[in-house]
C-alpha cells in the first residue's frame, strides 16, 4: 500500500515541479494569439475553455489505454508501478506537452508536418503514412471491440453487422461536425465520468485495505516474458504513448491561449497515470499472478475490469465499469479519424471549411476500416505496440530538435527519446514479428543502432543550425479559405 500510495503523491508532485519546469523550458507566451483565433474555421479551429479542452483532452488519450495497459503491466509485478511513475512524468507527459505545444507555435500542425519541419521533408512523408495508417488500425479496433461487447450485453439478438454500422454512423458525424458541437459537449462529461469511477476504486483500495504489494525489481511475468523492452510496450497509455501524439494535435487547435498548455497536455497525462496506477494496483491486489493470467487469458483485460468493478464497487458500479469499456473506445475512435482526417488535410492542402472537402477525405478512410473489419487483420495489429511506440520516439526526437535549435535545454526530451529508440529497435530486433535475434544479441544491436541514431541527430542539428531557420511559425501557411 505504501507504494502505491507514495506512486500517486510522485505522480501529483510531477505535475506541480516538474511540470512547471517543463513549461519553463518551453517558455509560454500568455500574450501571443494561438491558432483558435488565428486560424478560426468555425470546425477545427475553434477557442474552447481550459476545463472543457482538459477534459476532451483526457478522454482523447485515454480510451480503454489507462485501464487495460496496465492490467496487462499488472503481471510483471510492481516494478509496472515504477515505468508508470517515471514513465510518465518525465517521457509521456513532457512528450505530449511538448507535442501539443510545438503545434501551437506552428499553426496546429500535426505529428508529419512538425516532423518534416524539424527531421526533414522525407520524415514528413514517411511519417505521414505511418500516423495513417496507426490511426486507421485504431479507429478499426476500436469500431470491433464495443460492437462485440455491445452484441454480448444484448445477449445476440442484435445483429453485429448493426451495431458496427451504428458506430461507423457516429464516427462519420463525430468527424465531419465541428468539434464543439459533439466531442465539445459530450466529451467534458465522460472525461470527468472516467476519472470518478478511477477514484472510486482507488478509494476503495484504500478504505478496504487492499493488498497491494510493495515495490519490487522482481519480474513476476508467468510466462517469464523480459521486463526489457517488453513491459515498455505493454504499459503505453498511462506511461508514454505515441498515439497521443496524434491527438494533443486536434486541441492544440482548439486553446485560447499558451498557458493553458501545462493542465490540458502535462496535466491530463498525469492524470493518465494516476488512473493506470489505480487499475494496475487492483489487480495485482484482487488477483494472484496465475490468477490474473488466467482470467486475461480467458476474457481479456475487460473481464478484469467487470471483476474488479464488481468487487470495489458493488453490481451498479461493475454495470457502469462494462458500460465504459465500451464507451471509451468508442471516444477514442471518433477521435483517431477526425486526426487522421485532419492530417491528411494538411498534407494535400485542403481547407476543412467546407463540409464537401471534410467528406471526400473522410468517406474513404471509413470504407478502408469497413473493409478491415470484414477481414482478419491481426498480422497488422500485431505491429501495433511497436508502432505506437515508435510514434513516440519520433515525437520526441521533434521536440529535442525545437528546443536545440531554440537553444533551449533540450535534454528534458533527448533522454526519453534515447531511452525508448534503444526499447524499440531492441523489441523489433528480438521479437518474431520482427527479425528474431536472440534477445542478449538484440540488445547489443539495438544499442549499436541507437547511437547511430543520436549521430544523425545531432549532424542534422548542426545542419539546421547553420541555416536561416525559425522553430514558431515556420510552416507554410495553409489555405484555409472557404
Amino acid at each position: 500500500m505504501i507504494t502505491f500510495l507514495v506512486s500517486i503523491v510522485l505522480l501529483i508532485l510531477g505535475y506541480i515541479v516538474y511540470g512547471r519546469f517543463v513549461e519553463k523550458v518551453f517558455g509560454v507566451q500568455e500574450n501571443r494569439k494561438t491558432p483558435a483565433y488565428t486560424l478560426y474555421d468555425g470546425v477545427d479551429y475553434v477557442p474552447m475553455g481550459e476545463k472543457r479542452n482538459a477534459l476532451i483532452q483526457l478522454l482523447n488519450i485515454a480510451g480503454v489505454g489507462p485501464i487495460f495497459d496496465p492490467i496487462l503491466g499488472a503481471l510483471y509485478g510492481p516494478v509496472a508501478f515504477l515505468w508508470i511513475v517515471i514513465g510518465c512524468i518525465f517521457a509521456g507527459a513532457v512528450h505530449d506537452y511538448l507535442t501539443g505545444m510545438i503545434s501551437i507555435r506552428n499553426r496546429g500542425a500535426h505529428l508529419p508536418e512538425l516532423a518534416g519541419k524539424f527531421l526533414g521533408k522525407a520524415m514528413k512523408h514517411v511519417i505521414n503514412a505511418f500516423t495513417v495508417l496507426l490511426l486507421l488500425l485504431v479507429g478499426t479496433v476500436f469500431v470491433t471491440a464495443p460492437a462485440a461487447l455491445i452484441h454480448s450485453l444484448a445477449s445476440n439478438w442484435l445483429s453485429l453487422s448493426v451495431i458496427i454500422g451504428a458506430i461507423f454512423l457516429y464516427y462519420v458525424i463525430a468527424t465531419m461536425l465541428p468539434i464543439d458541437k459533439i466531442i465539445g459537449r459530450v466529451y467534458p462529461v465522460l472525461g470527468a465520468l472516467l476519472l470518478i469511477s478511477a477514484v472510486g476504486i482507488g478509494v476503495s483500495l484504500i478504505v478496504t485495505g487492499a493488498p497491494i504489494p510493495e515495490l519490487s525489481l522482481t519480474n513476476m511475468h508467468p510466462e517469464e516474458l523480459p521486463i526489457f523492452p517488453l513491459l515498455f510496450l505493454t504499459i503505453t497509455c498511462g506511461a508514454l504513448s505515441g498515439f497521443h501524439a496524434t491527438q494533443s494535435p486536434i486541441i492544440s487547435r482548439t486553446l485560447k491561449h499558451e498557458k493553458q498548455g501545462r493542465q490540458v497536455f502535462y496535466g491530463m497525462m498525469i492524470a493518465e497515470g494516476i488512473i493506470a496506477m489505480i487499475w494496475a494496483a487492483a489487480a495485482m491486489s484482487l488477483f494472484h499472478g496465475t490468477e490474473l493470467h488466467e482470467i486475461i487469458q480467458n476474457g481479456g483485460p475487460a473481464a478484469v475490469v467487470s471483476e474488479v468493478a464488481m468487487r470495489t464497487l458493488g453490481a451498479i458500479g461493475g454495470t457502469l465499469a462494462v458500460i465504459g469499456v465500451i464507451v471509451l473506445p468508442i471516444t477514442s475512435g471518433d477521435t483517431a479519424f477526425r486526426s487522421c482526417r485532419m492530417i491528411i488535410a494538411d498534407y494535400i492542402r485542403v481547407a476543412q471549411k467546407k463540409v464537401t472537402h471534410r467528406l471526400w477525405i473522410a468517406l474513404p478512410l471509413f470504407v478502408i476500416s469497413f473493409v478491415l473489419t470484414q477481414i482478419d487483420f491481426s498480422l497488422l495489429w500485431r505491429y501495433f505496440s511497436w508502432a505506437n511506440q515508435s510514434t513516440a520516439v519520433l515525437a520526441l526526437w521533434v521536440g529535442t530538435m525545437y528546443l536545440y535549435l531554440a537553444r533551449k535545454n533540450y535534454f528534458i526530451a533527448l533522454v526519453p527519446a534515447v531511452f525508448m529508440t534503444m526499447v524499440t529497435l531492441t523489441y523489433i530486433l528480438n521479437a518474431e514479428i520482427g527479425f528474431g535475434l536472440p534477445l542478449q544479441m538484440a540488445y547489443v544491436v539495438g544499442a549499436m543502432g541507437t547511437v547511430f541514431v543520436i549521430f544523425l541527430f545531432y549532424f542534422a542539428a548542426r545542419a539546421k543550425q547553420k541555416q536561416p531557420f525559425s522553430v514558431d511559425d515556420g510552416l507554410d501557411r495553409l489555405d484555409r479559405a472557404v
